[in-house]
């Protein structure tokens, strides 16, 4: 539909009120990333409810709130109408309030958290201002800051310490993170900054097939939803399979 093809995102809500911060919080990749928050707990030898939901809520602070508000602060790439103290409030809060959960965590879990809880709010502020030369905001510092980390954060809160499935799950979260990256960068440029396109696709019967922005947009889109709900799915299996 026509009204759909003008939006920043798939998901993105028609503008206005509420439903600017629905598309802020980026909820399809919001759950993907969490669930490999689930992923990483369920691994361990024993899981702690209460450990998961708070790691949960951490990283729904840090990237779900206080990194996708930090990024819509740089040049308002959703073109919502949220203020500016508004969003600066969300970002604000939502690393306050995940560092107040890691600190917690480390009275409860150890020093093996410590290292997380440094590098957690250092890789939301990093990607987003693209410090240290933008090194972390590339494809590969995406994929290991919020496929990767949430793996072994998640890992460690459960069960002091990392082992090597947990690093192995962390890597195939890198990979799928990746993966993302590959469908959602295209998408996203044709979205918002394509103005126009054209070609065709001769094949070798002498068929010709008409490309427009439509075309190239649906698969790179149907992969994201699709993937998207194939990781929740798969966290939330593991999650019955150690909680039920």
């Amino acid at each position: 539909m026509k009204g759909d093809r003008t939006r920043p995102a798939f998901y993105a809500a028609r503008p206005g009120a509420w439903r600017d911060w629905w598309t802020v919080l980026h909820p399809p990749y919001t759950a993907w990333h969490l669930s490999y928050v689930v992923v990483g707990a369920c691994l361990a030898p024993v899981v702690t409810v209460s450990r998961l939901l708070a790691t949960l809520l951490a990283f729904f602070l840090a990237v779900g709130v206080a990194a996708h508000a930090y990024d819509e602060l740089q040049d308002r790439p959703l073109g919502t109408g949220i203020p500016t103290w508004a969003l600066v409030t969300a970002c604000v809060l939502g690393l306050a309030g995940a560092v107040a959960l890691g600190a917690a965590g480390v009275l409860q879990v150890g020093l093996i958290l410590v290292p997380f809880l440094v590098v957690g709010p250092l890789l939301v502020v990093a990607y987003n201002a693209e410090l240290f030369g933008g090194v972390v905001h590339t494809d590969v510092g995406f994929a290991l800051a919020w496929g990767a980390f949430p793996v072994l954060t998640a890992y460690a809160a459960q069960s002091d310490g990392i082992s090597t499935g947990a690093v192995l799950a962390a890597a195939g979260a890198t990979a799928l993170s990746l993966t993302q990256r590959s469908l959602s960068t295209p998408a996203r440029t044709l979205r918002r900054r394509a103005v126009g396109v054209s070609g065709e696709v001769v094949l070798a019967d002498g068929t010709e097939h008409h490309l427009d922005r439509d075309c190239l947009l649906a698969p790179l889109e149907r992969g994201l939803r699709t993937l998207s709900w194939a990781v929740v799915l798969l966290a939330a299996a593991l999650a019955v399979v150690r909680l039920g």
